[in-house]
């Protein structure tokens, strides 16, 4: 049995009489109360910002802040409030640049995702990501979308460098590509946040030797992708599924130019192992001489009051997410979170 009483923003919550826990109606099922995402609770550091902060407020406050202590703040302002474009592009081409090692495209092959389902693999990446930066990863939400990735990840024979490999694509391709092309360089405690924040995802995804200083950790990839950076026919296959993917998001007219505007953004080693026609030099100083014409108009812009995070993922699979979703819904794999069994979906499809 169930009780129901009135919830937030005229939402009707149900109690359960066998979990005695609070929910919403969800698009998949119940979803706890605390699961919920409650634009009222603000993180401190970004609830209050003054009428007319400075062009430099986030960078300024960064700098007061400690880079260890508060990394998940100083990361979610720097990925949220000043870099959100760029950090998504670039998180897009870290991701790209782990297919060019053959055993992780293998596993990737082997999965069919990026065959069957290019766009949902595509969203659930973004936003179980968007997920560990807006709430953290000691949150519900952040461990719950935990639980998705390591159950994923767990479906398949992946080595621990292959996973180091990866995690370490997280940290500095955000960080080069915004000192490269973005609006202002990052500030040295932006950097480091960064390595700390996804330094402790790699720790709850049960990573082994993670090196502790952000230099070696450095060294560590630079000689992995020397080692096993080299052309497999998954590589190619995984490669073109992703960039059809991302060409099928524009109007047909438009995918030539852009196919050839993502392959002009490779770096030569990138192209190489996917067995994609070099890059134009003359077409990748254009593509980078456009990325940092916007970085230019973008610095005169006011500065962000409102996060860009889950809400403003771009993301084709989950419409109107995170309202009436939680990180257990996403997925190949969703999990039925144990408050989810035997309940039905009180949502009609």
């Amino acid at each position: 049995m169930t009780a129901t009483t009135p919830g937030r923003a005229g939402e009707r919550t149900t109690t359960s009489s066998s979990t005695g826990k609070r929910t919403l109606p969800g698009v998949f099922g119940p979803i706890p109360e605390d699961l919920v995402v409650d634009s009222d609770r603000e993180h401190p550091l970004t609830s209050a910002i003054p009428v007319k902060p400075g062009r430099w407020y986030w960078r300024d406050l960064v700098a007061t802040l400690d880079p260890v202590a508060d990394a998940e703040e100083i990361h979610r302002i720097t990925a949220a409030y000043e870099f959100p474009w760029d950090y998504q592009r670039a998180l897009e081409l870290a991701l790209y640049r782990t297919y060019c090692v053959p055993s992780v495209s293998a596993v990737l092959s082997q999965a069919g995702n990026f065959r069957d389902k290019p766009q949902q693999r595509y969203d659930d990446t973004a936003l179980l990501m968007a997920e560990l930066v807006e709430h953290g990863v000691d949150s519900g939400r952040g461990k719950e979308s935990l639980r998705v990735i390591n159950r994923q990840h767990a479906m398949y024979d992946i080595t621990n460098d292959d996973m180091l490999y990866v995690l370490s694509t997280f940290i500095y391709e955000p960080l080069e590509w915004i000192d490269a092309n973005g609006w202002r360089r990052l500030h040295p405690n932006e950097r480091l946040a960064a390595f700390h924040f996804y330094r402790g995802v790699g720790q709850r995804m049960n990573i082994a030797d993670i090196p502790e200083d952000m230099g070696e950790f450095r060294r560590w990839r630079d000689d992995y992708e020397a080692r096993v950076f080299r052309y497999a026919d998954t590589n190619n296959e995984i490669g073109r599924y992703t960039l059809d993917l991302m060409c099928s998001w524009f109007p047909a007219p438009l995918r030539p130019v852009v196919r050839k505007g993502v392959q002009s953004i490779l770096d030569d080693d990138m192209a190489r192992a996917f067995g994609f026609p070099a890059p134009s030099p003359t077409l990748r100083r254009a593509a980078y001489a456009g990325i940092r014409a916007r970085s230019r108009i973008i610095r005169w812009f006011p500065v962000r009051r409102k996060p860009y995070g889950t809400e403003g993922t771009e993301n084709r699979t989950y419409p109107g997410y995170p309202t009436g979703y939680r990180p257990a819904d996403l997925g190949a794999h969703p999990i039925t979170p144990r408050d989810r069994l035997g309940g039905g979906c009180p949502v009609p499809h």
